[in-house]
């Protein structure tokens, strides 16, 4: 995040940086500023509250003004400052986005940029630097003119990795994969010394979560009914689950579902992949893909630790795929491209593809995530499909695996260890 957030104040006059409570907004944000007002100590805010532009004139800029909803008047006081001089790196604000969504019209628009950002990518606790997986899938494309790769290039020029050994280097196994997927990318859970840390920290997040952080994005729910439907919405996290089945499990009619659902995205712990169309194809479901922000959430809701998910196929393969998914959804923030994720699902199956991340609205990649460290040729089926169906726009496959093969498994179709993902 840090070359993002770098380059858009060198663009622009103010940045809000936004995402989950804990995944480091505030950490991130310091280093880029020179002056720090700290609106949830009373001290600081004082002045902010009293005469907010004259509380923020004087400063040295870029001025981070942290939990800047304790004073939402202080974001009147940025607009006018923007307007009044709209030179570029002048403020970044973090918080909560209770002030945004409660007011008709926001007075950030078009004066205050919003960059999402997400917990720890494994990639950024090993101190890894590559680049997103589909920018890396995206310099295939020939001379940057938007075609299709040449399937008569030899495969490593293709794809930017070298497939001629078959392994990856990665000794990572299923194990190793699920303990990742357990432990998450929030830091104070992801970097601390055990697991009983781990896990308070994790199981307090929660509860604080449909308690505390509903009321601070302006909702005032039943915390019991709340949590019920929390939990319900975790079960199905990597599924496309109908409201019904979620609401007739946390006991709540499909009114009240609607806005927990709206609520907790508002607070970035739930987050949808929408379904992808395309008029080419027929009998497509329209219904989103379930996730919660982060697997670590997941474990804590259902109680998984290594022991019982591998004795738990299903809830495996969620763990698994929201930790993913978790990882392509931090890439395609700091993607060069305009990179979208969706999924997609036939009606009753038939085919369907993990995960579709669509590059510029143009080109397509299909990936698909398995828990084998064998993968074949039918686990790409569906992608195969998917390629057949729209040529023009298909990139590239990908079987993401918990093995270590590197292999192709058909036309522009390859199998790759999931630690492609940061290796």
């Amino acid at each position: 995040m840090d070359p993002l957030i770098a380059e858009l104040l060198a663009a622009l006059p103010a940045v809000a940086v936004v995402g989950p409570r804990a995944s480091g907004k505030t950490t991130t944000a310091v280093r880029h500023a020179r002056s720090v007002v700290r609106l949830d100590r009373a001290a600081e805010a004082y002045a902010a509250v009293a005469d907010p532009d004259a509380a923020l004139s004087g400063l040295e800029e870029p001025v981070l003004l942290d939990e800047w909803q304790e004073v939402p008047g202080v974001l009147g006081a940025v607009k006018r400052a923007c307007d009044a001089d709209p030179r570029p790196g002048r403020f970044i604000l973090t918080g909560s986005v209770r002030a945004e969504t409660q007011t008709r019209t926001w007075p950030g628009t078009g004066r205050v940029t919003r960059v999402e950002m997400l917990p720890l990518t494994v990639g950024e606790q090993l101190g890894a630097e590559v680049a997103p997986l589909v920018d890396r899938i995206a310099r295939s494309v020939d001379a940057g003119d938007g075609t299709p790769p040449d399937e008569t290039a030899p495969a490593e020029q293709r794809l930017g990795i070298d497939l001629r050994t078959g392994f990856s280097g990665s000794r990572l196994g299923l194990r190793d994969y699920l303990a990742m997927a357990l432990r998450g990318g929030f830091p104070q859970a992801a970097l601390a010394s055990g697991d009983r840390a781990r896990r308070s920290w994790l199981e307090s997040y929660v509860h604080e979560t449909v308690t505390r952080d509903v009321e601070a994005a302006g909702a005032s729910p039943d915390s019991v009914r709340l949590r019920r439907y929390f939990e319900a919405y975790a079960l199905n996290s990597a599924g496309v689950a109908d409201d019904t089945t979620i609401y007739g499990a946390a006991g709540i009619d499909r009114r009240t579902a609607l806005a927990y659902c709206e609520l907790l995205e508002r607070i970035h712990v739930v987050d949808e992949l929408p379904a992808w169309t395309s008029n080419r194809l027929k009998r497509l479901s329209l219904a989103p893909k379930r996730f919660l922000i982060d697997s670590s959430l997941l474990a804590s809701v259902t109680g998984a630790s290594e022991r019982s998910a591998m004795r738990d196929g299903n809830l495996l393969g969620r763990l698994l795929e929201t930790f993913v998914v978790a990882q392509l959804r931090a890439q395609a923030i700091v993607s060069d491209h305009r990179c979208s994720l969706f999924h997609l699902r036939q009606h009753h199956g038939r085919h369907e593809v993990d995960v579709v991340v669509e590059l510029d609205a143009q080109h397509v990649v299909g990936v698909e995530i398995k828990a084998t460290a064998s993968p074949s040729a039918a686990d790409a089926r569906h992608i195969a499909w998917l390629r057949d169906q729209i040529p023009e726009r298909f990139l590239a496959g990908v079987v993401l695996h918990t093995g270590p093969a590197v292999l192709p498994l058909g036309r522009r179709i390859w199998a790759l260890p999931i630690s492609t993902l940061w290796t």
